[in-house]
């Protein structure tokens, strides 16, 4: 069984800065991708930062520039680094892991969600 955990949210000023982290537990054999995703009340879950197993990154252009994703690979856990945050970045923010347990093929696994809450 594979877990992520995620902390770090909160509530933060305008301009303001916060940084999540995602741990994966369980009986983890290799982590592929990794990602963060948000969702905000009405909308629809989107991709905010990728990471690859190699530290490859990809960026959803509204947060290019401000925001930094990064992995620990010896601890199983992703990070992502937010600046200068916006109030219409108020949402739920969801770390997502490519997980290979075993001899299965790969599947992505989700965290429960941490709020963010960016006040004006």
């Amino acid at each position: 069984q594979v877990q992520l955990v995620e902390s770090g949210g909160g509530l933060v000023q305008a301009g303001g800065s916060l940084r999540l982290s995602c741990a994966a537990f369980g009986s983890i054999d290799s982590i592929y991708a990794m990602g963060w995703y948000r969702q905000a009340p009405g909308k629809q879950r989107e991709l905010v930062a990728l990471i690859t197993s190699g530290g490859s990154t990809n960026y959803a252009d509204s947060v290019k520039g401000r925001f930094t994703i990064s992995r620990d690979n010896a601890k199983n856990t992703v990070y992502l680094q937010m600046n200068s945050l916006k109030p219409e970045e108020t949402a739920v923010y969801y770390c997502n892991a490519e997980i290979r347990v075993g001899v299965n093929p790969p599947r992505h696994y989700w965290g429960q969600g941490t709020q963010v809450t960016v006040s004006s």
